[in-house]
């Protein structure tokens, strides 16, 4: 039963194609004054087409074709999509299109096919987004401000340890030939020094010259040893009355009580000024 009740609804269809091709342009323009949903629903009806095969023919949404026939525009997308529904609905029922799609023009006081953008304006983005991207923006200034703070920070106190460090060594330059009085003879700054131990009994003797020992070791009766350093001795005997000391020349104080062990610095300060320069010629 369906093929016969779809044969005549196409006969119909072709018939009212037909009918739209040989109408007059009055005629036309007449069929699109009045109520556009209205026209539309009823042109429908004449053919004897249900909503459901004009959804299945032409794939438009149900929702939509009932938003046409009743001119609810809020329901439908809007724009090109609107004017494609007209279309596809105006070939399918064999209507014309231009002339449908005038009346629908009237109907919805559309200006123009080329303003569906204007109908669907961009979404405005999420506030969020905005906020987001103003606190990356801080952060990242923030941290190249840190950066550049601990940099010069650290480039500050180079600068300042390496100016330090060169006035130090200018001032050390600067006091060390003030350190001797003018006239002085050079002998006493750089003369070395030189020790001469001689033994009367048998005893250990350790000496040490700039920190370095030379010796340690015990010393025969009668043995008498000499040793050079830049600028100290440090001579240590198990007993103190068995050695004697010489440096250069000056005989020093005994290391210490007779019998018993004792320690000794030597030094340029313990050498005293010369007696018999002024003998000399």
């Amino acid at each position: 039963m369906s093929v016969r009740r779809r044969q005549p609804r196409a006969s119909q269809l072709l018939a009212g194609r037909a009918l739209v091709a040989l109408a007059p342009p009055d005629r036309v323009r007449s069929m699109a004054t009045g109520n556009f949903g209205e026209r539309l629903k009823r042109e429908r009806e004449l053919r004897e087409v249900s909503a459901n095969e004009v959804v299945v023919a032409t794939r438009i949404s149900l929702r939509f074709l009932e938003a046409l026939e009743n001119e609810d525009w809020d329901k439908l997308p809007g724009g090109i999509f609107n004017r494609g529904f007209v279309r596809a609905i105006a070939r399918y029922l064999g209507l014309d299109e231009e002339a449908l799609l005038a009346e629908y023009d009237l109907a919805h006081r559309d200006q123009s096919e080329a303003q569906p953008a204007a109908e669907n304006p961009i979404p405005t983005p999420p506030r969020w987004i905005g906020v987001a991207f103003a606190l990356g923006a801080l952060a990242i200034i923030a941290t190249l401000v840190a950066a550049g703070v601990y940099g010069w920070r650290r480039y500050s106190a180079y600068r300042h340890a390496k100016q330090s460090s060169a006035i130090t060594t200018q001032s050390l330059g600067a006091a060390q030939p003030a350190s001797l009085p003018a006239g002085d003879p050079p002998q006493a700054n750089s003369t070395a020094l030189d020790l001469s131990v001689s033994t009367s009994a048998d005893t250990r003797v350790r000496i040490l010259a700039d920190g370095k020992v030379l010796l340690d070791s015990e010393i025969p009766a009668g043995q008498n040893r000499h040793f050079s350093a830049e600028t100290s001795f440090e001579v240590t005997a198990a007993d103190s009355s068995a050695v004697l000391l010489e440096l250069n020349g000056q005989t020093m104080p005994p290391i210490g009580s007779p019998g018993a062990s004792g320690t000794i610095v030597l030094s340029q300060k313990d050498l005293r000024p010369s007696t018999g320069g002024n003998s000399q010629p």
